[in-house]
């Protein structure tokens, strides 16, 4: 994306992708750091990462149906953070 952007404005453009390479229970770490329980409260009532969009079912995790990838990942991510559980390298 960045290559063609760049390519197509014909100027350099960069995009900044700071979560690419955090998994979920390091990004719940990240902004419990950056926010404190605030935020992490925040995330969890106004974001969603449900594939199916599904903001009738609220877990401890957030909003989502449960079921899909996307739920697993958030869903697997938050028990870790929660647990305390160091995220691999």
């Amino acid at each position: 994306m960045q290559a063609t952007l760049s390519l197509g404005l014909d100027h350099r453009f960069v995009i900044h992708t700071p979560l690419m390479w955090r998994d979920k229970a390091a990004t719940w770490a990240l902004a419990r750091r950056l926010g404190g329980d605030r935020l992490v409260d925040l995330i969890r009532e106004e974001t969603h990462s449900c594939y199916l969009g599904d903001r009738t079912q609220r877990h401890d995790w957030g909003y989502g149906c449960g079921s899909c990838p996307a739920c697993a990942l958030r869903r697997a991510g938050w028990a870790a953070f929660v647990a305390g559980k160091p995220s691999p390298p």
